[in-house]
C-alpha cells in the first residue's frame, strides 16, 4: 500500500463496516494495480455490493468487471480452503483455473444481464492441492452500476457435498443390498461388493480377506484397478502394535498417507508401498472374540478420505458380513431341506423317513407332525432337549411339553409357523429359570413329501451363549474405551489449565509474601494480605490436584515403607474422621516397599478418608488396609504383570449407584453439594495412580458402603526413613544470581525475592539470552531457570553451562515435565514463597563441571522456534 493509499484507507474503507477478516484484508490492500483501481475511487455500486456481501453469514463472491476480480466474505474464505487469501483480488480465471470454462460462461451471461441457477452442480476443485469432487448450489446475478448496466456478477453458493454424498451412498447401499440378496455364493458376493465399492469410491484396490488367530491374512480374490493383484497370504504382525490395537478397537482404521502415519512401523510402510498402497480404509469384522475378516479399500496415492467415505466402507463391510452369513445359512438350510424332502419322497413310511433323516444329522434336530408330536430326533443330541429324562422313546410325545410353562407358547408359535411353510431362524433365551438361561439360535422349517405337501416340520437348535456374551463384552469394551478417551481429553485440558495457573499464581504468591514480610500497611492491611495468601495457598492446592488428575504433577518417587507411613497417619486420620467413626487398620505382615511419592500417597489416603467420613454422616466403620498382590500374565485389566501393594480405604456409608460410580473420578464431579467440596479428591488419586504405573479401583453398593483400592508398584530399593521436617534456619547464601524465565511477571517476582535474600540479580528472558550473557563474561554464583521455554530448555541450559565450569543451579517448574530433567538437577515447584526459595537454595550443592551435553544443544538454542511456558 502506498503512503497516499494508506492515509486514505481509514476514510475510504469506512463503508466496509464492522471488522471481518476479509473486510480487513480488503481495507489493507493496495488495489491500484488491479482492474478495480484505488479503493478511494471505487464507484458507489461496488462499495455497496462489497459492504452487503461482507455482512452476510452465507458464502458470497463477487466477480467485478470483465476481468472478474474476486471479492468475497469470510464464509466464502472457508469454502476456498488453502487458496485463501491469495484468491482475494485475483481474476477468477487465474483464481480457479481448473473450472475456467465454467466461469467464462458465468461472466458472459452475467455481464449480459442474465442470471444462472445451478442445483447440486458437480465440480472438481483444487482447494487443498489435490483434486476434490464437490457439489454446490450456485445462484449468479448481475450487479448493476449507477447507469443500470451490468458491472459485475455476484454469486451466492452453498456446498451440498455431504448431502449429495449421503444420498448417493444411501442409494448405492440400497442397490448393493438388493444385488447381494440375489446371490448365494460367498465368492460371488465378495467380488460383487469389491467391484461396486471400488467403482463408487474410485479406489485402486478393494478386497475381502479372512484373518487367522495368529494374525495371517488370506486374500482369495481382489478387485484391482491400475495396480497389481495381491491375492495370497500376508502377515499383519509387520503393521506394528499401534495399528493392531486400532484393529482390535473395532472401528474402521483409516490411513490417509502411509508414509507419514506414525501408527505404521517401518516394515509396514515398506511392504504397503511395495504393494502400491499409499492410503487405505480397513474395516475389521468380528465373530465372537476372534477376527474373521477384513474389508480393505486402498488408494495408490495419498488420499483425504471423507467421513462419508469411511462410513460407506464400514456399512458395506457390515452388509457384506451379514450377506455372507445369510448365504451360508441359507445354503445349509437349503441343503437340509433338500435332504429332508428327498428322503420324504424316497421313504415309504413318513415316520421312518423322519427318523432316518434326523438321526443322520450331525446337529441337535427334532422332526414333528401337525399335532406338534415328535416323529424323529437324533439320539446323540437328545439331552439338548430332554435333559430331565433317561433314555425312553420320545416318539409321539408333544414337543412343547418338554419346555417350561412360560416357554411353551413361544415354541408352539414357532412350530406352527414352520407347519405353515416358513423357514426361519430365531434367537431365544430358554432354560431352567433356577439356573442361567442359555441363548439359542432355533431354525424351523417345513418337511414336504414327494408331491410338495407339508407333512411336518423340523426344529434345529444351536447354542450361541458364548457368542451373545462376546457381543455384550464388546459393547462394554467400546463403552470403556469411550470413557477412557473422555478422561484422557479431560486430563489434557485440566493439566493445561493447571499449568497456566501455576504461572499466574507464582507472581501473586511472591508479591503477597513480600508485602507480608515487609509489614506493608497497618494491621488491617496485613490481615487482608494474610487472607489473600490463604486464598492463594488454596488455589495452589487446587492446582496440585488438577495436575494430579492430569498425571502431570511433579513426583519424587522412591521406595516407601507403606506400613510405617500408615502408622504415622493413624492419629491424623482419627482426628479428621471424628469420634463417631470407628477406625481400623489391617496391614499384611512383611509388606514390600512401594515405588511412590510418600507425600502424595499421604494426601491420597487423607482425601479418601475424608470422602469416607462424609459418606457416613451418622457414623460407621472406616477400614484402612494394605496387602501385597501379584498380577499375572493371564490376568486382564489395566495393570502390567508384576508385584503391587494394594492400599484400601473402605467405609460402611451410603455408597454410590452405577451412574455416580461411572463419574466418580471425573474432575469437579461431587455428590456433596455446592460449596462442600471441589470434586477433585478422587480424581487426584486416580491421576496419581496412573502416573505411578498403578491403578485406582472403586467398588460401591448403595446402602452398603464404598471401597477404594489404590494399587502401587513395588520396588526392591531400601525405603528411606520418615523424617520430621525441620524449620528453616538462617539466610540463603549471597552473590550474583542469573534468573532465566520467559514469563516476565514470574521472572521479576523471582528476581525480587533473590534481591531481598542479598543477591545481585541479572535477568534473561530465555536460555539464548542467558547463554550470550555467560559467553560475554558473566560469572554467576547461582543460576535459577525456568524449564520449558522457547528454544533451549532450562535443563539443557544447566548442562551447557556446567560442561565448562561448576555451578549452583535450581530449576523452577509448574509442570511435571520429566523429559530432559535429570534426577540430579534440583527443582522448585511453582508457585513458591521466598522462604521456600531460600530453603531450596540453602540445600543446593555445587554441580561439578563435565556433565554430558547434547552436541546439538547450542544449535537448538539458535534454531528452535515456537513457544512453551511453564
Amino acid at each position: 500500500m502506498t503512503g497516499t493509499a494508506a492515509a486514505l484507507a481509514p476514510v475510504s474503507a469506512a463503508f466496509l463496516g464492522a471488522s471481518t477478516d476479509c473486510g480487513d484484508l480488503i481495507a489493507s490492500r493496495d488495489w491500484s494495480a488491479t482492474a478495480l483501481g484505488p479503493i478511494a475511487h471505487w464507484p458507489q455500486c461496488l462499495k455497496t455490493a462489497t459492504a452487503l456481501l461482507l455482512r452476510s453469514p452465507v458464502p458470497i463472491v463477487m466477480l467485478w468487471s470483465e476481468k472478474g476480480v474476486m471479492l468475497y466474505n469470510d464464509a466464502y474464505s472457508h469454502f476456498a480452503g488453502g487458496r485463501h487469501p491469495d484468491l482475494l483480488g485475483s481474476e477468477v480465471r487465474q483464481g480457479w483455473p481448473e473450472i475456467a470454462d465454467f466461469n467464462d460462461n458465468v461472466m458472459a451471461v452475467g455481464l449480459a444481464g442474465g442470471a444462472l441457477h445451478y442445483r447440486d452442480q458437480e465440480l472438481t476443485l483444487l482447494r487443498h492441492g489435490r483434486p476434490e469432487q464437490v457439489w454446490l448450489d450456485l445462484d449468479y446475478s448481475p450487479v448493476l452500476d449507477e447507469a443500470g448496466n451490468p458491472a459485475g456478477v455476484i454469486c451466492i453458493l452453498g456446498e451440498t457435498t455431504q448431502r449429495v454424498e449421503a444420498e448417493r451412498h444411501a442409494a448405492f447401499l440400497y442397490a448393493l443390498s438388493d444385488e447381494l440378496r440375489a446371490l448365494d455364493d460367498p465368492s460371488a458376493l465378495l467380488m460383487l461388493a469389491a467391484k461396486a465399492l471400488g467403482s463408487e469410491l474410485g479406489a485402486s484396490r478393494v478386497f475381502y480377506a479372512t484373518i487367522s488367530t495368529a494374525g495371517w491374512m488370506t486374500v482369495e480374490q481382489d478387485h484391482a484397478d491400475g495396480v497389481a493383484s495381491i491375492v495370497g497370504v500376508h502377515s499383519l504382525e509387520s503393521f506394528g502394535p499401534d495399528l493392531l490395537r486400532a484393529y482390535r478397537a473395532g472401528a474402521p482404521v483409516v490411513v490417509r498417507d502411509v508414509q507419514s502415519d506414525e501408527r505404521l512401523s517401518g516394515g509396514a510402510r515398506t511392504g504397503l508401498q511395495a504393494r502400491e498402497v499409499c492410503a487405505f480404509i480397513d474395516v475389521v469384522l468380528f465373530q465372537e472374540e476372534q477376527w474373521v475378516g477384513l474389508l480393505a479399500v486402498q488408494s495408490c496415492t495419498p488420499r483425504d478420505w471423507t467421513p462419508a467415505e469411511e462410513t460407506l466402507a464400514q456399512a458395506v463391510g457390515e452388509r457384506l458380513k451379514a450377506a455372507i452369513e445369510r448365504a451360508r445359512a441359507e445354503r445349509t438350510l437349503r441343503e437340509l431341506k433338500d435332504t429332508l424332502e428327498k428322503r420324504v419322497a424316497e421313504a415309504t413310511s413318513e415316520l421312518l423317513l423322519h427318523q432316518n433323516i434326523v438321526q443322520s444329522n450331525p446337529g441337535p434336530i427334532v422332526a414333528f407332525d401337525h399335532d406338534l408330536r415328535i416323529t424323529a430326533f437324533n439320539p446323540p443330541h437328545a439331552q439338548k432337549f430332554f435333559e430331565t429324562q433317561g433314555a425312553p422313546s420320545y416318539i409321539g410325545q408333544r414337543f412343547p411339553d418338554y419346555f417350561i410353562p412360560e416357554e411353551q407358547p413361544q415354541i408352539t408359535e414357532l412350530m406352527q409357523r414352520a407347519l405353515a411353510g416358513e423357514t426361519f431362524t430365531t434367537r431365544v433365551q430358554f432354560g431352567d429359570p433356577a439356573r442361567t438361561k442359555l441363548h439359542w439360535d432355533l431354525t424351523h422349517g417345513p418337511v414336504r413329501d414327494a408331491d410338495g405337501v407339508i407333512v411336518g416340520g423340523f426344529h434345529h437348535a444351536i447354542e450361541v451363549t458364548a457368542h451373545v456374551e462376546a457381543e455384550r463384552l464388546l459393547a462394554e469394551s467400546q463403552e470403556a474405551l469411550r470413557h477412557s478417551q473422555k478422561m484422557e481429553a479431560m486430563g489434557q485440558l485440566t493439566g493445561g489449565v493447571a499449568h497456566d495457573f501455576n504461572n499466574l499464581l507464582t507472581p501473586i504468591v511472591g508479591s503477597l509474601d513480600m508485602l507480608q514480610r515487609k509489614g506493608v500497611g497497618g494491621d488491617r492491611e496485613q490481615r487482608l494480605i494474610e487472607g489473600a495468601l490463604q486464598s492463594a495457598d488454596r488455589a495452589k492446592t487446587l492446582v496440585q490436584r488438577l495436575l494430579a488428575f492430569a498425571r502431570r504433577q511433579p513426583l519424587q518417587a522412591q521406595a516407601v515403607d507403606v506400613a510405617a507411613l500408615l502408622a504415622g497417619m493413624e492419629d491424623l486420620v482419627a482426628s479428621t474422621s471424628g469420634p463417631t467413626i470407628q477406625l481400623e487398620f489391617d496391614l499384611d505382615a512383611d509388606l514390600p516397599r512401594a515405588f511412590a511419592d510418600a507425600n502424595q500417597v499421604e494426601m491420597a489416603i487423607l482425601n479418601l478418608a475424608v470422602n469416607a467420613r462424609d459418606a457416613m454422616p451418622d457414623g460407621g466403620r472406616l477400614t484402612i488396609s494394605a496387602a501385597a498382590e501379584r498380577i499375572g500374565e493371564e490376568q486382564p485389566g489395566p495393570l502390567a504383570p508384576g508385584r503391587y501393594v494394594r492400599l484400601s480405604v473402605a467405609d460402611t456409608g451410603v455408597g454410590m449407584d452405577d451412574e455416580t460410580l461411572k463419574r466418580a473420578v471425573e474432575p469437579f464431579f461431587s455428590t456433596k453439594g455446592i460449596g462442600k467440596g471441589t470434586g477433585l479428591g478422587l480424581s487426584m488419586v486416580h491421576g496419581l495412580a496412573a502416573q505411578l504405573g498403578g491403578a485406582l479401583v472403586v467398588l460401591s453398593t448403595p446402602g452398603l458402603g464404598t471401597k477404594v483400592e489404590l494399587w502401587l508398584p513395588t520396588t526392591e530399593t531400601v525405603a528411606d526413613a520418615l523424617e520430621s521436617a525441620e524449620p528453616f534456619q538462617g539466610p540463603a547464601r549471597s552473590g550474583t544470581a542469573l534468573v532465566v524465565d520467559d514469563e516476565d511477571l514470574v521472572r521479576s517476582s523471582t528476581a525480587d525475592m533473590l534481591a531481598d535474600l542479598g543477591y545481585a540479580v541479572v535477568e534473561a528472558h530465555n536460555a539464548e539470552e542467558a547463554w550470550r550473557l555467560l559467553e560475554g563474561g558473566l560469572m554467576p554464583d547461582l543460576l535459577v531457570t525456568d524449564h520449558l521455554m522457547p528454544g533451549l530448555s532450562g535443563a539443557d541450559l544447566v548442562r551447557q553451562v556446567v560442561a565448562t565450569r561448576p555451578l549452583q543451579a535450581l530449576i523452577i517448574s509448574g509442570y511435571a515435565e520429566v523429559d530432559g530433567i535429570a534426577p540430579d538437577l534440583p527443582r522448585l515447584l511453582k508457585p513458591f514463597r521466598q522462604i521456600e526459595l531460600a530453603q531450596a537454595i540453602a540445600a543446593l550443592t555445587l554441580i561439578p563441571s563435565g556433565l554430558s551435553v547434547a552436541t546439538e544443544a547450542l544449535k537448538r538454542v539458535r534454531e528452535t522456534s515456537g513457544s512453551a511456558s511453564d
